[in-house]
């Protein structure tokens, strides 16, 4: 059983910068694949960037390569997303999530283990 706990969201403006935290409880933290998922108003949960169970290989949507980092610490049982140049179209709820199995994948149904979820909101 993993929890997922994620934390660091806000208000900021275009243009700047936030880093996401999820604390992860479990005894299988550094077996785990994790991701990070975003959901904004009326739309379907979309996939963002995913990290292998060693840090080691990454994964981005297109729309976020170059902008966002997605990044672990598996002595802390913590996952990080840097995110850079933001745009008020990044305005979401972001998720990060744990899947049993420790290879990257970019699919919702791939993962076992959901947070709560943290605000970010992009002002013009």
């Amino acid at each position: 059983q993993v929890q997922l706990v994620e934390s660091g969201g806000g208000l900021v403006q275009a243009g700047g910068s936030v880093r996401l935290s999820c604390a992860a409880s479990g005894r299988s933290f550094n077996r785990n694949a994790m991701g990070w998922f975003r959901q904004a108003p009326g739309k379907e949960r979309e996939f963002v960037a995913a990290i292998n169970f060693s840090g080691g290989s990454t994964t981005y949507a297109d729309s976020f390569k170059g902008r966002f980092t997605i990044s672990r610490d598996n002595a802390k049982n913590m996952l990080y997303l840097q995110m850079n140049s933001l745009k008020p179209d990044d305005t979401a709820v972001y998720y990060c999530a744990a899947r049993i199995g420790s290879l990257i994948a970019a699919g919702r149904s791939a993962y076992n283990y959901w947070g709560q979820g943290t605000q970010v909101t992009v002002s013009s």
